[in-house]
């Protein structure tokens, strides 16, 4: 019979896991970002219309970046204590890029709907 892991090994083996989690879709996000930076700037060019989406934007694929980052010293980070509070930091900065996107949305939206 196997044995059994302790709490402290389940513990630690989901942080890593969600740490994980935050590393790929902070990833992603960054490209989406770019892409959708992109996108906004030719319809800008085509329309003749502004919009400060495209800053925002800008400022929510670094947003993205730094939790990237964060997360991918929080795995390669041999402390544990470390780990968590770089984790930590990477998480609330995912969750405010995240805000920031939907409001980004808001602002698109806006544009699109009274330009």
């Amino acid at each position: 019979m196997p044995p059994k892991p302790n709490s402290s090994d389940q513990k630690t083996h989901l942080e890593e896991d969600i740490c994980v989690h935050i590393f790929t879709v902070s990833a992603a996000m960054v490209g989406v970002c770019l892409t959708v930076i992109g996108i906004i700037r030719i319809v800008i060019t085509i329309r003749n219309a502004d919009t400060f989406a495209d800053d925002l934007l800008a400022l929510d694929a670094v947003l993205f970046l730094i939790s990237c980052l964060c997360s991918y010293f929080a795995l390669r980070t041999r402390s544990i204590r470390r780990m968590h509070n770089v984790e930590r930091f990477a998480d609330v900065v995912f969750m405010v890029a995240l805000i920031v996107m939907v409001i980004v949305c808001v602002v698109i939206t806006y544009a699109i709907s009274f330009a």
